[in-house]
C-alpha cells in the first residue's frame, strides 16, 4: 500500500531527538489501534500512561466536540466556564484547595518547584533554597525538571544547570535524613518511579519525608503526573499511601490523550504566587479543562477504581504466568495499571527488545530504562484485550529467548 506520508518522512523533516516506531498509527479505539497498512495493534503502552480511557472513548470525544463549538482559547487574562468547574472538581476530590493549570506535567512540576522555592524565599528568606530529589527520578524535560531529576544521562551536554538541588537514594531514610535540613525549602518524590524502573514508594519512606519536611520548614511535593488519576487505584497515588503532599502535579492521564496538566497546593502555600508571578498563555485553555473534567467523572468512581485493582491483578497474574515458563524477570512490581517486568541477569540491558519484539507480534508497550518492560494501558482496557494483549507478549518473550511461545 503506498502512502503520501510514511516513516521515512519523519526523519526528513522532524528534529532528531526521538526515535519512532517504523508503523504510524491511524486510528484507535479502546485499547486497539490500527497503522497505515491496516494492522491492529493491542495497547499496552496507553501513549506513556496518558490513555486513561483509551482511544476515542465517546463520552471525551463528546465533551472534546461540544467545548468545540463554543469556546476555543481566551488566555489567563481570562477565566473560563470548563477551568473553574475542572478546579472546583479537584479541590472537591483532592487535599487541595488551590489549582494552576499548564500543559503538561513538565510545566506542572517547573510551575512547583518555582512554587516552593518562592514560598521559602516569602516566609524563611533566599537561604532556604535547597531542593532535594531522588537519584533515578524523572520530572520532565525543562533545564530545572532535568536538574531536579535524578538522573544524569537527561542534563548532559546542558550544563551549567540549576543549583541547589541534592539527590538521595529512593526508599532510603537514611539517605533522605542526611540531605535535608534548615535549608531544604522542599522535597520531591513520586510515589512510584516510573522512567526510573516502576518502582513503588515504600509508605515507611513517605511518612519519613512528610515528618522530615514538617521538622524543618519544608514542603512536600509529590510528582503524580504519572500515578495520578486512577492509575494506582486511587484517584490519586497519595490516597493509596495516606501520606498528604503540600503540593501535587498531575498531568498524562489527566487529559486522557488531550494535553493538560495541573499544580495543586493548598490555599497557604497558593498565596506565594501572586499576581505575575507565574502564569501559562494556554494553560486552563477550554477544550482541555472540558475534557479533563470528563476524565475524572468517568475515573472517580468505585467501579473504576475497582475495576483498575482487578486488572492490575490479571496483569501481573498472566505476567507471572508468563515468567514461570520463560524466566525473564526477577519481578514483576508496581501499582495498579503503571507494572514493570525487571529483567534477570541474563536479559539485563534489553528491555528495548522486549519493545521490540512485542511491536512484531502487534502489542503495543514500553521500557522504564535497560532493565525493566512497563505496561501503562487504559483503566478500563477491557479483560479480552489484556488476556490477547498478554498472549502476544508471550509470543514476543518467546521469540527474544528463542522458544516456542
Amino acid at each position: 500500500m503506498s502512502h503520501s506520508v510514511t516513516r521515512a518522512l519523519f526523519d526528513q523533516v522532524m528534529v532528531p531527538n526521538y526515535a519512532p516506531a517504523q508503523f504510524i498509527p491511524v486510528r484507535g479505539e479502546g485499547s486497539r489501534v490500527w497503522d497505515q497498512d491496516g494492522r491492529e495493534f493491542v495497547d499496552f503502552a496507553g501513549g506513556i500512561a496518558v490513555n486513561s480511557l483509551g482511544h476515542c472513548h465517546p463520552a471525551l470525544v463528546a465533551a472534546l466536540t461540544e467545548q468545540a463549538g463554543k469556546l476555543w482559547h481566551v488566555s489567563n487574562t481570562l477565566t473560563n466556564e470548563p477551568a473553574l468547574k475542572l478546579a472546583k472538581y479537584l479541590t472537591e476530590n483532592t487535599f487541595a484547595e488551590r489549582v494552576f493549570f499548564s500543559n503538561s506535567g513538565a510545566e506542572a512540576n517547573e510551575a512547583a518547584f518555582k512554587l516552593v522555592r518562592k514560598y521559602a524565599s516569602d516566609h524563611f528568606g533566599a537561604e532556604k533554597h535547597e531542593i532535594v530529589s531522588c537519584k533515578s527520578s524523572f520530572h520532565g524535560r525543562t533545564l530545572f525538571t532535568v536538574s531536579v531529576g535524578g538522573q544524569p544521562k537527561y542534563t548532559e551536554g546542558f550544563a551549567p544547570v540549576p543549583g541547589g538541588i541534592r539527590h538521595v537514594e529512593y526508599n532510603s531514610i537514611e539517605s533522605l535524613k542526611a540531605a535535608i535540613s534548615d535549608k531544604t525549602c522542599a522535597v520531591v518524590v513520586e510515589p512510584v518511579q516510573g522512567e526510573g524502573g516502576v518502582l513503588p514508594a515504600s509508605r515507611e519512606f513517605l511518612e519519613a519525608a512528610r515528618a522530615l519536611c514538617d521538622a524543618h520548614n519544608a514542603l512536600l511535593v509529590f510528582d503524580e503526573v504519572q500515578t495520578g488519576v486512577g492509575r494506582s487505584g486511587s484517584l490519586y497515588a497519595y490516597m493509596e499511601y495516606g501520606v498528604t503532599p503540600d503540593i501535587l502535579t498531575s498531568a498524562k492521564s489527566l487529559g486522557g490523550g488531550f494535553p493538560v496538566g495541573a499544580m495543586l497546593t493548598t490555599e497557604k502555600v497558593a498565596k506565594s504566587f501572586g499576581v505575575g508571578t507565574h502564569g501559562s498563555t494556554y494553560g486552563g485553555n477550554p477544550l482541555a479543562c472540558a475534557v479533563a473534567h470528563k476524565v475524572l467523572e468517568i475515573v472517580n468512581t468505585p467501579e473504576v477504581l475497582a475495576g483498575v485493582r482487578a486488572k492490575s491483578q490479571r496483569f501481573v497474574d498472566g505476567l507471572n504466568a508468563i515468567n514461570a515458563k520463560y524466566g525473564v524477570f526477577k519481578e514483576v512490581r508496581g501499582l495498579g495499571l503503571l507494572l514493570g517486568g525487571v529483567l534477570t541477569d541474563a536479559y539485563a540491558g534489553r528491555a528495548k527488545d522486549f519493545m521490540l519484539a512485542a511491536e512484531r507480534h502487534q502489542l503495543m508497550a514500553l521500557v522504564a530504562g535497560v532493565n525493566v518492560v512497563r505496561f501503562a494501558p487504559s483503566l478500563v482496557i477491557p479483560d479480552a484485550d489484556i488476556d490477547e494483549g498478554l498472549k502476544r507478549f508471550e509470543a514476543a518473550v518467546a521469540e527474544v529467548v528463542g522458544q516456542t511461545a
